[in-house]
């Protein structure tokens, strides 16, 4: 692998999705990462999406654990913290998303590691940030999406508060673990000293919500979702998602007036706004009587050919069938020696000087305990052995 990472040594101690996202992210890109799991395996391994287990395998841990190495220590006893602790010596990051505190009660936290490794980069993601009044609670997407008052943005004015339906707090956390990550190694590449960075769900979901937010509080404006499902809390019309006769289509910020015209509505025709905040539920309704007695890809030509920012809604299952999707290559199916063919969300982004790309299946709990011990441990085969048989590495 030459990926621009190729040579960055990762101790992925995370579990679930934004650390474990955030790191098959940066071995996609040529890092070696060294997924560090208890015996019984990263939690997702018996937890699935849709409770779908292809050949006994979650498929949430195998959306989020391609190109790793897989070592199964038990951290409580003595022998397999030994291990742990030679690992993160020989590491140059390590990402964790245990509660607060639980890495320094083991003894592996950031001043414990940076002790034996002071150009070590330690990443730890936390529900709610490392102190303050929750900083103890359990954190997980969907009570920070609740604190950060996102769900009060969806849906319809008379719906109850309505949780995005991805795992938004999760990923961009992850994304910030991964800039996080690089920038600490950048400095480190002109310091030769590391250090701890700091990311939490609740920070990033708040962050995620950057443009929302600076609105409502510039504005002194509550944002109020709307009637009928035209757009959300802070667009007005014709922002959108429309029926057609055949499906749906999605129309962002243009000049009312514009469509209108191409519709044939002439109660909108000395409408130039962009965006229409009062009666936007009128306006909705006045624009979707046109396009639903319509076919979904002939209007969309006819609005495309207008240069009107519109686009299908695709059905969720056929999105890697979009002419598109398939042209940027953003599905890939590969073969699991368990699960079979498997089909993963592909890196979303790509380099001029990469001239392959790995695309490694998820491995099997402790696939790599011995030969990862034996490394980085200095261990020989038969110390190894002992370890697996007193049941302090699952190999």
């Amino acid at each position: 692998m030459n990926g621009p990472l190729d040579g960055v040594v990762i101790a992925d101690f995370s579990q679930l999705l934004q650390g474990p996202f955030a790191t098959q992210a940066m071995a996609d890109l040529g890092a070696r990462v060294i997924k560090v799991e208890p015996l019984d395996g990263d939690w997702t391994r018996s937890y699935a999406m849709l409770n779908s287990y292809p050949g006994g395998e979650s498929v949430s841990y195998l959306a989020f654990n391609r190109n790793k190495e897989s070592i199964a220590i038990d951290l409580k006893s003595p022998e397999g913290l030994q291990v742990a602790r030679d690992i993160i010596r020989k590491a140059d990051v390590v990402v964790e998303n245990f509660r607060p505190g639980v890495m320094d009660r083991l003894g592996i936290g950031y001043e414990a590691s940076k002790a034996d490794n002071p150009g070590l980069v330690y990443v730890a993601s936390s529900g709610f940030g490392v102190d303050g009044p929750y900083a103890k609670r359990p954190g997980q997407d969907l009570l920070a999406q609740s604190v950060a008052g996102l769900p009060n943005l969806q849906g319809d004015a008379d719906d109850p508060p309505v949780p995005v339906g991805v795992s938004a707090a999760d990923v961009s956390a992850s994304l910030h673990i991964i800039y996080g990550t690089l920038a600490a190694l950048v400095e480190r590449s002109r310091t030769g000293v590391g250090q701890r960075v700091d990311v939490s769900l609740l920070n990033s979901i708040i962050a995620f919500q950057t443009q929302e937010f600076v609105a409502a509080l510039s504005s002194g404006v509550t944002p109020q979702r709307p009637e009928g499902g035209a757009g959300n809390a802070f667009t007005g019309a014709p922002y959108g998602v429309y029926r057609t006769r055949d499906g749906w289509i999605a129309i962002s910020m243009n000049p009312v007036n514009l469509i209108a015209g191409i519709l044939d509505i002439p109660e909108l025709s000395d409408e130039e706004a962009k965006s229409v905040f009062e009666k936007r539920g009128d306006v909705k309704a006045l624009i979707e009587a046109k396009t639903s007695d319509r076919d979904r890809d002939e209007l969309l030509e006819e609005l495309l050919a207008h240069d009107v920012w519109c686009a299908p809604v695709n059905e969720f299952t056929k999105v890697p069938e979009d002419p598109q999707v398939v042209h940027n290559r953003m599905f890939r199916t590969i073969q699991h020696p368990v699960a079979g063919d498997v089909t993963l969300v592909a890196p979303p982004i790509s380099f001029s000087n990469q001239s392959h790309e790995r695309f490694d299946p998820p491995p099997a709990l402790g696939a790599d305990s011995r030969r990862v011990a034996e490394e980085f441990g200095s261990l020989d085969a038969a110390a190894v052995d002992a370890l697996i048989e007193k049941g302090v590495l699952r190999g």
